[in-house]
């Protein structure tokens, strides 16, 4: 007895409820996503091989010390909060948020400090902000 073979069939595989599912989750990441606007302060530092700027008539300068206690133009603050140090600045400055602001602080001073300095400056709206650095030492 001779039996017929049945041929093979194709096995395929069809793609188009993956591609459906792919699109349905592409969508639904693309609507559930919300977009933050950080908010950055804009700093130019200086170069510090280069050349001593001359100073201006009137200059907002924070100095921050060691233990990252505040100094605004020389006169040193009761605390380091936030708060005591804006209204600091506001007292230097008046109205006038186009003079230059510069900070100062120790290699040793907690980062934090520094961050809060600039924060502060920004909240304020002052738009020229930089950092002091010194010249390095020749080798």
């Amino acid at each position: 007895m001779k039996f017929r073979r049945k041929e093979p069939e194709e096995v395929t595989v069809n793609l188009t409820p993956l591609i459906d599912v792919v699109f349905l989750l592409l969508i639904f990441f693309m609507v559930s996503t919300t977009f933050t606007k950080e908010t950055h302060l804009q700093i130019d530092l200086p170069e510090a091989g280069g050349e001593i700027s001359e100073a201006q008539a009137k200059i907002i300068e924070v100095v921050i010390g060691i233990d990252g206690d505040y100094s605004v133009n020389g006169q040193s603050l009761i605390n380091s909060q936030p708060d005591t140090l804006r209204r600091a600045i506001v007292d230097q400055a008046s109205d006038n948020r186009k003079l230059p602001f510069i900070i100062s602080a120790d290699a040793e001073t907690p980062h934090q400090a520094v961050v809060t300095a600039m924060d502060v400056a920004g909240k304020l709206g002052f738009a020229s902000l930089s950092i002091t650095t010194q010249q390095p030492a020749e080798q």
